[in-house]
């Protein structure tokens, strides 16, 4: 039966003829209903075409008898032709510069006010975003259900691949309510009430409520209050029963739920607020909805040990089977530094919220320790995002420090996973320009470290926890050592979880990753690790007949050529195939 749609044929002309497969070895055919009531006659064989009410319907060849009044032998299922799914952006990248002008760090735009349109995402998508955070910090969950269904639908008419995080606002001291939601501006001198006290109605002027009672009675006069890690900070100068008075002596800008630390005498000051769990009883009902709305992955603020990373998962995992949602721990506090390895190993990726992290820690240490977070999250194959602050002056100016761009390249170096935008994105006047600074960057850094062979070789050690995983982990160790030698310009790994992408990932080979995955939802996950290109495709069990059909759409679409050198390694067949593209 299967030659039965290998090759064309001549048939009458028929206004049904272009929508039927391929048959040979038919000796006459008519185009005519099928009568149930009808029989055969004789031996010579003839196709009739069946069709069903609606246009979408696929045809179906029934293969009857010559002569025949139409009685079924044999029915087959007219085949959609095989498609592969990734989006424009990268297409037309391959097709105009090749191989090596792909992008490997991948980008993180927060949606806010500025960017938050139908529109506004699809410029975003097309300027390279691979994963849009929601910060539930702000806005209500209605406002982030639109943004979540306009992504979704971004994705399923334009073939991109955006994942989706949601990020939780955790329980420590926070600024909760202001007068004016888009935040205010802070003078010199100016004084300022912040009160734990509840308003009716709006909040006077100059005045910023704080979420958690103790405040009034843990800070004291002559303490220094930093906002959102150092953006703003005053000095206590009186206190009155709930409401402290302080006096600006760093102006800034303060915006609604911005983090607030206290620093007395040079050191940190380890307020009540600080013992309370990390996920607060808001995380939960945020988490709740990040899980009705199939999110991506759900980013955990100031998580203090692996075992509320533990706990969230398995929360995750009992209220939603079907679902495969990623847990990120964001390192912003000193309790996550002292508990970092177990912290990273137990979670499905990182950030380092630098912001926060440098109102707790020295400003000089922030370096460093990003660079051991980006460091370790490698070794135990975990992506890592790089946060706050990258392109801070962009949110009001279209162009970056050159300060800033030093930073972002260095994140680049350091070869993060991901980069990521909060307000330049969210609220700043230029979210596009923010984007295409942190794509041209990346990409130029990418290509000078190619060629001037400036990275760092790092030890990777060995992970896995079984023998089928240590035969997956060398498979791809030893594919990406075999890249680099032979130069070739890819690797294709087909992939049911994406566990060997993220492997071969983290071996930051020279060349792009083509990762091939029949689940929609690994696609856009594996959107967040170095390197990767994300493809949906259907894969059957023959890995000779996954590759052969992925040559046959790639090269059908432009995006590679004969003789390409590639490497093939799956998950379903653990072997390393080094082939040129036919």
């Amino acid at each position: 039966m299967a030659q039965l749609l290998q090759n064309p044929f001549s048939v009458n002309k028929s206004p049904l003829q272009d929508r039927i497969p391929p048959i040979s070895s038919v000796k006459t055919l008519q185009w005519r209903p099928l009568k149930p009531s009808q029989k055969l006659r004789n031996n010579n064989i003839f196709a009739v075409v069946e069709m069903g009410k609606s246009p979408a319907f696929d045809p179906e060849i029934v293969i009857t008898n010559e002569n025949s009044n139409g009685a079924i032998v044999k029915k087959i299922s007219a085949m959609p032709p095989p498609v592969i799914e990734v989006d424009s952006v990268t297409e037309a990248d391959l097709k105009e510069n090749g191989f090596r002008s792909t992008r490997r760090t991948k980008l993180v735009c927060t949606i806010g006010p500025s960017s938050c349109g139908f529109e506004q995402l699809e410029a975003l998508a097309m300027g390279g975003m691979n994963v849009a955070r929601i910060n539930m910090c702000h806005g209500t969950r209605d406002w982030h259900r639109n943004v979540i269904r306009s992504i979704r639908k971004l994705n399923e008419e334009k073939g991109f691949a955006v994942a989706i995080m949601m990020d939780t606002e955790g329980s420590e001291g926070s600024l909760i309510h202001m007068a004016d939601f888009e935040g205010a501006t802070s003078e010199d001198g100016e004084v300022w009430t912040f009160s734990v006290r509840a308003f009716n109605g709006s909040l006077p002027p100059h005045t910023i409520q704080v979420n958690y009672d103790g405040f009034a009675e843990d800070v004291k006069v002559g303490d220094e209050l930093v906002v959102d890690g150092g953006m703003v900070r005053f000095e206590v100068i009186e206190k009155q029963g709930p409401d402290v008075k302080c006096q600006c002596t760093d102006p800034g800008l303060l915006l609604p739920r911005a983090n607030l630390t206290f620093w007395r005498q040079g050191r940190l000051v380890r307020e009540r607020n600080a013992m309370l769990p990390t996920i607060s009883s808001k995380d939960w009902l945020d988490i709740d909805f990040g899980i009705a709305e199939g999110v991506d992955f759900i980013a955990i603020s100031f998580v203090k040990s692996a075992e509320v990373i533990k706990h969230l998962k398995s929360y995750i995992a009992a209220r939603s089977r079907d679902s495969d949602i990623g847990v990120i721990a964001k390192i912003e506090s000193i309790d996550s530094l002292k508990n970092l390895e177990d912290i990273i190993k137990s979670s499905d990726g990182a950030m380092v919220a630098r912001g926060d992290l440098g109102a707790q820690i020295p400003l000089e240490q922030v370096p460093s320790v990003q660079q051991h977070v980006v460091q370790l999250c490698r070794q135990l194959n975990k992506p890592v995002i790089v946060a706050s602050q990258l392109l801070e002056s962009m949110i009001e100016y279209p162009i970056p420090t050159r300060a800033e761009v030093a930073d972002v390249t260095e994140a680049v170096r350091q070869r993060a996973d991901a980069l990521m935008l909060s307000g330049e994105s969210a609220m700043g006047q230029f979210p596009e320009k923010a984007l295409a600074v942190l794509r041209s960057v990346s990409l130029r850094i990418e290509y000078w470290c190619r060629e001037e062979k400036k990275h760092e070789s790092m030890y990777l050690p060995d992970i896995a926890t079984s023998l089928s995983d240590s035969v997956s982990e060398a498979i791809c160790n030893s594919a990406a050592h075999m890249a680099n030698n032979l130069e070739v310009d890819a690797i294709f790994v087909y992939t049911r979880q994406g566990s060997m992408g993220s492997l071969l990932s983290r071996c930051r080979p020279d060349c792009p990753i083509f990762a091939f995955t029949s689940s929609t939802s690994v696609r856009r996950r594996m959107n967040l690790q170095w390197g990767l290109i994300p493809f949906r495709l259907d894969l059957s069990d023959d890995m000779e007949s996954n590759i052969n059909r992925t040559f046959a759409l790639l090269k059908a679409r432009g995006m590679i050529k004969s003789g390409d050198l590639v490497i093939a390694v799956s998950d379903m067949l653990q072997s390393i195939q080094v082939m040129k593209v036919p």
